[in-house]
């Protein structure tokens, strides 16, 4: 049946501001950013992974109403749209530090846990972002 995840979604307010987030500080790159006219389609993936692609989706048309759009803009500056992206590193702590040089506000400091080393924080829409650095 299936054989790959290729997309997955995020909600984001501004999509300007979404690629200086996660293009200039988390340093993914862009994968596609193409006007339809009546939405934006950008996608930004890891480096050298353009297989899975994250849509940074605006709330509203054609998709939903503006009313519904509204009621996810609230949500999501709350941090409670369900937004999550984890992503892997090698080195948790020395990841931390050159993010937090760039001004990217924690949620949670590097912490040991079974599974490895790992760390929270949000992007400027209140969506939920970890890294971990697995055991080897």
């Amino acid at each position: 049946m299936f054989n790959a995840i290729t997309h997955s979604q995020i909600f984001v307010l501004d999509q300007d501001e979404a690629l200086d987030f996660y293009v200039g500080k988390l340093e993914l790159e862009v994968g596609a950013d193409v006007d339809f006219g009546f939405m934006r389609w950008l996608t930004v993936n890891v480096p050298g992974h353009p297989e899975r692609q994250i849509l940074l989706e605006k709330p509203g048309g054609p998709t939903m109403s503006e009313e519904t759009a509204g009621r996810v803009r609230e949500l999501l500056t709350k941090g409670a749209t369900g937004g999550h992206l984890i992503f892997s590193t090698d080195d948790c702590r020395k990841t931390y530090e050159t993010l937090q040089a760039r001004g990217i506000e924690f949620t949670e400091e590097p912490t040991e846990r079974p599974y490895g080393i790992d760390c929270g924080m949000r992007d400027p829409f209140g969506n939920h972002i970890r890294f971990t650095q697995p055991k080897a």
